[in-house]
């Protein structure tokens, strides 16, 4: 049973609108606000006083008409301070420093060795990667609002723990705590396939579309699912283990355990295995790292490798096939493709899977469903962190808004 809102509930859910309007539509005035939203006036009022009374909004222009008072432009005010969303995989940290409008003002990054996978080193690259970001950022660490870290595999936000992170075989890890210990912030850590849903519904396809799947292609394999404009959680923050659905029985070995799971296939060591057993000899495979072999397979499918072709066609076709899966138990029309393995191939890829993903399809699901490239700029992952560290921001000034679980836009409803 989905429990009741309460007007407290309605309120925060009121106030993640009147700042997600402002995202989407720049400097507005209270009543572009309320008709954007279908927030009533009175509403918007009282919200956008109590978020210029906290310095999170400014007067951006005081435009005057040709009678009556003149009326006031609202913006988010970037000099509220900065935020920080960490992308940590098992090959790189990126750290981006934002405004709390959102707009990135330095980056860092660090290389991560993928076979070296101790809680020490790992925290230690993500310090420096932040420490990297805010080098010349005014303040340095003293002037983060917050921090948002998004862990491989499987995470618990309300501990701040991650669960578990299979390639690096870890179990239960405080790593809020140990995080926040080092760098003397607010840390809030969560899954990466979480991060980069939120970012398409703030800054992609969520513009038009409330219903999605944003598919992750890397090292690792996974969906984050938003339904009607919510972002999909599950019970235990799982929602969108894609990867370690189904595509074989009896298949591969996957890292989790199982055989035959999507990411055994579609994970860059599946796309390794697939180059295998094409051609063992094919020279991509002399890479030692990941991030290396996915840009030789790319350097030689653009220079017209017969092989890579093949690797390609073989990877589109069982993407295809588990994304047809995905659409049929979902019934969603838009699919997005995120990630550096997506963004590296999808060229090759995406054309393929548009034309065989009808075959896959139940034909009641196949009008208007659309797969695209993801067009949210710079780091998805990054910038989904920094909204739901601002998010936590807010909340510490009483002015919470659920970022994570963000409504359905522009629907009318009685206000308390």
């Amino acid at each position: 049973m989905v429990p009741r809102q309460t007007s407290r509930d309605l309120r925060n859910e009121s106030r993640f609108e009147v700042l997600h309007a402002l995202f989407e539509l720049g400097p507005s005035t209270r009543q572009e606000i309320s008709k954007h939203t279908g927030l009533s006036t009175a509403t918007v009022a009282t919200l956008v006083t109590e978020f210029l009374s906290e310095g999170v909004l400014k007067i951006a222009t005081l435009e005057r008409r040709t009678v009556g008072r003149p009326y006031e432009r609202l913006a988010i005010d970037p000099d509220r301070g900065r935020i920080v969303g960490v992308d940590v995989a098992e090959t790189y940290v990126a750290a981006t420093v934002y405004d709390i409008a959102l707009e990135p003002v330095s980056h860092g990054e660090v290389t991560l060795d993928e076979h070296e996978n101790s809680q020490s080193y790992v925290v230690d690259g993500i310090v420096r990667a932040v420490e990297a970001a805010v080098a010349d950022v005014a303040g340095g660490l003293g002037s983060i609002l917050g921090s948002g870290v998004s862990m491989p595999g499987q995470v618990s936000p309300d501990a701040g723990v991650s669960v578990f992170a299979p390639n690096w075989d870890w179990h239960d890890v405080s790593i809020e705590a140990l995080l926040a210990q080092r760098l003397q912030i607010p840390v809030y850590v969560d899954n990466p396939l979480k991060a980069v849903t939120l970012s398409e519904m703030w800054f992609g396809v969520g513009r038009v579309s409330g219903s999605m799947a944003v598919v992750n292609l890397g090292t690792g394999v996974g969906a984050g699912i938003a339904i009607d404009g919510a972002l999909i959680r599950g019970a235990n923050n799982n929602a969108g283990e894609w990867g370690h659905t189904l595509l074989q029985l009896d298949g591969r070995q996957c890292r989790c355990g199982r055989r035959g799971c999507v990411e055994a296939y579609l994970g860059v060591h599946g796309l390794e295995t697939s180059l295998a057993e094409i051609d063992p000899d094919h020279p991509a495979l002399q890479q030692s790292q990941q991030r290396g072999f996915v840009e030789a397979v790319a350097k030689g499918l653009a220079a017209g490798d017969p092989v890579l072709t093949e690797l390609a066609a073989r990877t589109s076709h069982y993407l295809a096939a588990a994304l047809g899966d995905l659409v049929n138990v979902l019934d969603i029309p838009s699919i997005t493709l995120t990630g550096w393995t997506s963004a590296a191939l999808a060229e090759w890829i995406v054309p393929a899977v548009r034309e065989e993903l009808p075959q896959h399809v139940l034909p009641g699901s196949l009008p208007n469903l659309t797969v695209e490239s993801s067009r949210v700029p710079g780091n998805p992952v990054a910038l989904g962190m920094a909204a739901f560290a601002l998010e936590q921001f807010l909340g510490q000034l009483g002015l919470a808004s659920p970022a994570s679980t963000p409504i359905a836009r522009r629907r009318p409803r009685s206000q308390t």
